[in-house]
């Protein structure tokens, strides 16, 4: 969970920059590339985690 936060933050900090820095909207880019990255990482966690409960 803490990496999932971390990563969070991370795209955050890197969105914000990539914003306000004129010339360094990759930033921006690759701030939304995290994101999406670590939305999937952790759906993939929880997904596994949820099927393995049901199984017991």
């Amino acid at each position: 969970m803490a990496l999932f936060l971390f990563l969070i933050l991370v795209a955050i900090v890197l969105g914000l920059i990539g914003t306000v820095a004129e010339g360094l909207t990759y930033l921006l880019i690759i701030g939304i590339v995290v994101f999406v990255a670590d939305l999937v990482l952790f759906g993939r966690r929880w997904s596994r985690r949820s099927h393995r409960h049901l199984l017991r």
